[in-house]
């Protein structure tokens, strides 16, 4: 348990000086939302193009790995979204960041870290290969579908061409792509690029966590708990569980894949989910809610997970 302990309490101490800065009102009211932005368009777009940039692709495209992942997250995420169609009925694009949020791991701040300490820096490549995933493919077509969503009123093709031209303008699409591309021409990077992206990056994580604290303020977990729930059970139960059948079943990874896939799944909910969620407004409560428990919970689920599989 360990190795999960050393990862998530600096994730919840993060939050709780946020809490605390927002109740005791040392920023100012809008320093929540002027953080998510900063995160957004500077401190995350380095982190994606670094986990791309600085790996070769021949590693990065590991197939059976890849399509365990997606399917993983697509066999949960539809069900989640008719559900909440049903019995959390909200706007298109609050279905999607309820999809979102169900599958949406925290592979960059917790699943790389606790890959590092329960396996050593060469167990961390499927670690790489979903944050890689999550970055490239699920944040990309989130944003899409909420734009999608929020263009009610115009022409179906308007509607779809401007969320697709939202969707490549922005940087959550523009930093990975970067990345494959600079990986793809062999060429190394420069010291100092390497070194502004690591010291931008470097600030993602602890922002966004600080952010979420911040909203916190005066926002009970309570609220909307029978859906938070749902999404926590999801999360750290439904997700892992289909993820190693997939592994296991259908794909037939080796050990240390199906290990890498299995905890992936098992991670809870990432804080790129509240980014997404307070840029637009949409879903915001719901989502740090099922962040701040599935981050709890994982402590437990992850842990038992380690101790099953064993650490390097």
């Amino acid at each position: 348990m360990s190795a999960v302990v050393d990862v998530a309490v600096p994730v919840f101490a993060i939050m709780l000086a946020g809490f605390l800065a927002g109740r005791f009102r040392i920023l100012g009211g809008t320093s929540s939302e002027a953080l998510n932005a900063f995160v957004y368009w500077f401190a995350l777009p380095p982190v994606l193009f670094l986990s791309m940039a600085t790996v070769p692709l021949s590693d990065v495209f590991n197939w059976p790995f890849i399509w365990t992942f997606i399917l993983g997250m697509a066999a949960v995420a539809l069900p989640s979204v008719v559900i909440a169609k049903i019995f959390f009925p909200n706007t298109f694009s609050g279905l999607t960041l309820h999809g979102l949020t169900s599958i949406f791991a925290n592979t960059g701040y917790m699943g790389i870290p606790l890959f590092i300490a329960a396996f050593g820096p060469e167990g961390t490549l499927p670690a790489v290969i979903a944050t890689a995933v999550n970055s490239a493919l699920i944040i990309g077509l989130s944003i899409l579908f909420v734009e999608i969503g929020s263009g009610t009123g115009n022409a179906p093709g308007r509607v779809i061409g401007g969320a697709v031209l939202a969707v490549i303008r922005g940087p959550l699409f523009i930093a990975p792509v970067a990345g494959i591309l600079w990986s793809a021409s062999g060429l190394g990077l420069p010291v100092w690029l390497s070194n502004f992206a690591g010291l931008m990056g470097s600030a993602s994580g602890p922002c966004a966590l600080f952010a979420m604290g911040l909203f916190l303020v005066g926002k009970p977990v309570t609220t909307g708990l029978g859906e938070v729930s749902w999404l926590v059970v999801a999360k750290l139960v439904l997700h892992p569980l289909v993820t190693w059948w997939l592994a296991v079943s259908v794909f037939d990874l080796d050990f240390e894949f199906t290990r890498g896939a299995v905890l992936m799944a098992a991670l809870p909910t990432g804080a790129l989910s509240f980014v997404i969620a307070q840029k637009y407004g949409i879903f915001v409560q719901r989502s740090s809610a099922a962040i701040l428990l599935s981050t709890v919970f994982s402590v437990v689920t992850v842990s038992a997970l380690l101790a099953y599989f064993g650490t390097g």
